[in-house]
């Protein structure tokens, strides 16, 4: 248990570097009230995350400590709803009704396509 574990906390560790670098990036790129951040990081992460099950369910490529590291670890540190859900309350407070709509449909929407589209990506190919 302890090396699995550690395999999730390496793949949250370098997910979440990865998010934090996403959001500087958008920053500098001149994001201002829209949280393209948490969205750019939750539709490529669920691209990832359907790309891995995909690979997951055609072959016996993904271990428990594959899944372990990229799926509950990087993808688990790399996307997150808490921060979805701050954004989300942060648009309401500032009122920005259109931003909160626009958002939580994008966020819904092209998550749900991006995790069929990784899993298509690998059924396609294998």
């Amino acid at each position: 248990m302890i090396k699995m574990m550690l395999l999730a906390g390496t793949g949250g560790f370098v997910g979440t570097c990865l998010r934090f670098l996403t959001g500087k990036i958008c920053v500098a790129l001149g994001a201002a009230v829209f949280p393209w951040a948490t969205l750019v990081v939750n539709v490529v992460g669920s691209f990832i995350i359907g790309v891995l099950f995909g690979v997951a369910e055609r072959t016996t490529l993904i271990t428990a400590a594959m899944n372990a590291l990229l799926i509950t670890g990087f993808c688990g540190g790399f996307t997150t709803f808490s921060s979805f859900s701050h954004d989300m309350l942060g648009l309401i407070e500032q009122r920005q009704y259109l931003y909160f709509v626009l958002y939580a449909a994008l966020s819904f929407v092209l998550g749900l396509v991006m995790v069929w589209a990784g899993r298509e990506v690998v059924m396609r190919s294998v």
